[in-house]
């Protein structure tokens, strides 16, 4: 078999959120940088064709998440990682992935395990994660993290959006920047039926708090300054629970779990609000059902501003071993993208305009580069 390029993969979710751990080849990808970010940039720029060899199709679909895993720059962290989604816009941090990475990390031996509890430390283009996972019998039955500081950027903003009217926003960092609507309020269940009327509802919201709402940015991360997804919060289908949330992010992939930035950011700005103490449990539904719960672990300040550590706690599980390949003949070494399923494969489209936001130079084109096997 003639192959330009390889790497080996795990596959796993996390709630139901895939998330594909690449753990070997990827030397050859070549990637430099001092820091987490750094690195994360690089790809960006550099490296996007393995973003799009991942994630799109025939190795990927429309929800496909992707974590190289590196070795760390920071000597208190374990391993590190770069975070794939079919964005073009690159996540600093997901709570889902984290997860995942640290349920393939540990169940395939590449870090130690020791049970009954594991503690180690990932280092995140957002920062160092703490992560403790609760292990028994060889698998890691769940996985809490101490996430990065998260705050409020906006509260109870009215925007215009064409189609819904005025809808009060609020914007929060919680290693991710994401707006967040009263989806109930829009006449949402926040149901999996509903999906192609939430995706158009979160294009609608996300153009418009982009448009509207420009000038908000990370105060210590000036590069961080886009907003990256809608959330759509709504009441719990469990009395149990505290809320419900549907997340969505530029391409149009709804997270099949909680999602892990969209809910410390909620939580951030539940706390702001005074609706959400230091301890409280927060009981966070997806649009699947599944449940990532969180809590605030205590106040803290980022760059002057009011900020807080969330810590949050799901599971993830193994799906598969694989070994992905590249050949010398296969026209399509970036994947493809068909309009059935794919929400930008128009690139006119308001899903292929919100994709196409890079935090790159935007005169880069990733398929030129030089870096291609």
């Amino acid at each position: 078999m003639s192959v330009r390029f390889s790497v080996d993969a795990v596959d796993a979710h996390a709630e139901g959120q895939h998330g594909r751990v690449v753990l070997g080849g990827v030397g050859a990808l070549d990637i430099p940088g001092s820091t987490m970010f750094e690195k994360m940039r690089y790809v960006e720029e550099n490296v996007d064709w393995f973003r799009k060899l991942m994630l799109r199709e025939p190795r990927g679909f429309p929800a496909a998440c992707a974590n190289i895993v590196l070795p760390a720059t920071d000597p208190k962290a374990d391993a590190g990682f770069v975070i794939l989604e079919n964005s073009d816009l690159y996540a600093t941090m997901s709570g889902s992935n984290t997860i995942c990475v640290v349920t393939v990390l540990l169940e395939t031996g590449v870090v130690p395990m020791t049970e009954p509890v594991t503690r180690l430390t990932l280092e995140t283009p957002a920062g160092l994660v703490r992560v403790r996972a609760d292990c028994e019998g060889g698998r890691v039955r769940g996985v809490t993290f101490a996430n990065v500081p998260s705050l409020p950027l906006a509260t109870g903003v009215p925007v215009e959006v064409t189609g819904y009217g005025t809808v009060v926003t609020d914007v929060a960092y919680g290693g991710m920047i994401w707006a967040q609507v009263d989806g109930a309020a829009l006449g949402f269940a926040l149901e999996a039926g509903e999906g192609r009327d939430l995706q158009t509802a979160t294009f609608a919201i996300l153009a418009a708090v982009r448009e509207q709402l420009p000038a908000l940015a990370h105060p210590e991360q000036p590069a961080v300054n886009v907003i990256e997804g809608t959330m759509l919060y709504g009441p719990p289908r469990d009395s149990q629970n505290t809320a419900r949330n549907v997340s969505v992010i530029a391409s149009g992939s709804m997270d099949r779990a909680p999602c892990g930035t969209s809910t410390c950011a909620r939580m951030a700005t539940l706390h702001a609000q005074g609706r959400l103490a230091v301890g409280e449990s927060f009981r966070h539904e997806s649009v699947t059902g599944t449940l990532y719960v969180g809590r605030i672990v205590e106040e803290t300040t980022v760059g002057g501003v009011p900020a807080v550590v969330p810590e949050l706690t799901g599971r993830g599980w193994i799906t598969g071993y694989a070994k992905y390949v590249l050949q010398h003949d296969d026209p399509f070494p970036e994947g493809l993208v068909v309009g059935d399923i794919w929400t930008f494969a128009d690139r006119s489209s308001l899903s292929g305009a919100l994709t196409a936001v890079r935090r790159s130079d935007p005169g880069v084109d990733p398929a030129a580069d030089e870096h291609r096997p």
